[in-house]
């Protein structure tokens, strides 16, 4: 049984290796021969921390070799090894107690995972990340801070130090915000993304800025959920704008309104709530065509926002409307 379950270790496609309770190599397979450079017989009975770890982790590593021999594993620890030929790869392991037959503790397995490729990944993605011309943050599961990038600390004010491991909500989103926002990253941890929505921040300096958001879900190699990354747009200067446009159409001496692709009005100025006698209360979301159009025009009319809406625009059309007091005004 221990033939085939040496035989099982030495052929496995992970790098695996033991120390006994002196913390001397007595496994090495196959794999970790191949992915460090080593040899068995240039390892075996040599102590693993002081001679193949990198000086800053020994104490990290010892102690979870010492916590697997009083009984306590470990599952994903990272840690750097040095290979034969001088490069450090990172190694994702998991520490289990080995026992002999009758319960004693006789030394630690480690079975490894060679996650170099996986880190630098998340060194370039990291780089992409920051260094991207749009905000971008992230959110561990508890809603506390874990990626804020550089376009996001210029337009906040604050530097990533500031910021990290708070909670975004509650300590950079405005009151009447906080539940809205804590219901978008409540939902993307739930795998349910969330595109353009608008919110603000308050910068360090105390000025509220609008963001347009995409709050996307994180995700761990085994697609566990661990997080939300949002890209964020400042739209505060076109928020601005639009306002002033829409009083520029509010107080503009012609009757303006507008609808939705459905119909419903969605603008309607004060010289048109003076022409007709309805408020834009009495309008709003009610359709234009149905409801404030004479029968005999609906059609025509229908068909002049039918043609707006497919990009062929029409000029000195005219048509009746009917007022609040039920005179017809030919508009």
């Amino acid at each position: 049984q221990e033939r085939e379950y040496s035989k099982l270790i030495d052929s496995a496609n992970a790098p695996i290796f033991g120390v006994d309770t002196q913390g001397r190599v007595n496994v090495w397979n196959q794999c970790a021969m191949q992915l460090v450079g080593y040899s068995s017989e240039e390892v075996m009975s040599k102590n693993l921390v002081k001679e193949f770890i990198t000086d800053e982790y020994k104490t990290a590593v010892q102690a979870v070799l010492d916590m697997a021999l009083h009984g306590e594993e470990t599952a994903n620890f990272e840690f750097p090894l040095m290979t034969k030929a001088g490069a450090r790869i990172e190694v994702l392991l998991n520490a289990t107690t080995r026992r002999d037959e009758q319960g004693g503790i006789i030394g630690v397995v480690g079975i490894g995972q060679d996650i170099t490729g996986r880190i630098a990944q998340e060194k370039e993605y990291s780089k992409l990340i920051d260094t991207a011309n749009a905000p971008i943050f992230g959110v561990d599961t508890h809603g506390r801070v874990n990626v804020w990038n550089q376009c996001a600390m210029r337009l906040v004010g604050y530097s990533s130090e500031e910021v990290m491991g708070h909670s975004l909500v509650q300590e950079f989103i405005t009151e009447d915000y906080k539940a809205a926002v804590q219901t978008v990253l409540d939902q993307a941890l739930q795998g349910a993304e969330t595109e353009n929505f608008e919110f603000p921040l308050m910068t360090k300096a105390g000025v509220r800025i609008e963001v347009l958001l995409n709050a996307t879900t994180r995700r761990d190699e085994q697609g566990n959920i661990i997080g939300v990354v949002g890209i964020g747009q400042d739209i505060t200067a076109r928020l601005a704008q639009e306002r002033e446009y829409s009083k520029l159409i509010d107080s503009a001496n012609a009757p303006i309104f507008g609808v939705d692709t459905q119909g419903r009005v969605n603008v309607w100025n004060q010289c048109a709530m003076q022409l007709v006698g309805y408020s834009s209360e009495e309008v709003m979301s009610k359709n234009l065509v149905k409801e404030f159009i004479t029968d005999e025009y609906k059609t025509a009319v229908q068909a002049v926002l039918d043609m707006a809406l497919h990009g062929e625009e029409t000029a000195n059309f005219e048509f009746p409307l009917i007022t609040k007091a039920g005179v017809r005004v030919d508009v």
